[in-house]
């Protein structure tokens, strides 16, 4: 039963320090913030974290495992290339659409100057991801443009679905919004049709 309400206690603590670390970043946020929000004292906290360090790092971790998920799911499943990235990328846009915090998070990940947090980062938390998105970039790459890097295109595949929504407070306001823009199915629709003309059309890079 202790066993069972550390690990309960532990998993709450991480859900809601996420809307925290979302809202200011890692700068941004004090351990006794987390400990208030929690309801617990900071002592308690650092029962969990040995610091802020460990328990941002434990968060984006726990953020993005739950999200991404279904996403390696889908990447490391038996179907085709195309099919596997379409579904990929209507999945992801989806999540991406409904997970504002989420979203945030990513933002001030993206934004930390800390190269060992960053490292930490890339080692614990992103490589699984990328090493499926590598994976289905190289299958594309060989049955389509055999020229194209493999990790250029992930890059290319990612930035494609968010930068969608990293820019969409601004979007808004530019010439020839429309309000479809904003719908993650036309988005979706939207990369996917980018990806196919781009990587299908040619194999040679100009």
């Amino acid at each position: 039963m202790a066993t069972s309400a550390f690990k309960h206690t532990r998993e709450e603590i991480l859900g809601l320090s996420v809307p925290l670390f979302a809202k200011v970043g890692f700068d941004g946020v004090s351990m006794r913030d987390i400990a208030a929000v929690v309801g617990v004292t900071p002592a308690a906290l650092y029962h969990h974290f040995s610091d802020k360090e460990q328990l941002c790092l434990a968060a984006v971790g726990h953020a993005f495992e739950e999200k991404v998920r279904p996403l390696k799911s889908l990447l490391e499943g038996g179907e085709q290339p195309w099919d596997r990235l379409e579904a990929f990328v209507a999945l992801f846009t989806r999540m991406l659409a409904r997970e504002k915090d989420f979203r945030r998070l990513m933002q001030w990940v993206l934004l930390d100057s800390n190269e060992q947090r960053l490292q930490s980062l890339a080692d614990c938390v992103f490589r699984d991801l990328f090493s499926a998105l590598h994976q289905l970039a190289g299958d594309l790459a060989g049955e389509l443009a055999p020229v194209y890097d493999a990790n250029l295109l992930v890059v290319s595949m990612l930035g494609l679905v968010i930068y969608p929504f990293e820019t969409q407070s601004v979007r808004c306001f530019l010439p020839g919004h429309q309000h479809q823009h904003e719908d993650p199915e036309a988005i979706a629709r939207h990369v996917v049709g980018l990806l196919r003309n781009g990587l299908g059309a040619s194999s040679e890079v100009p």
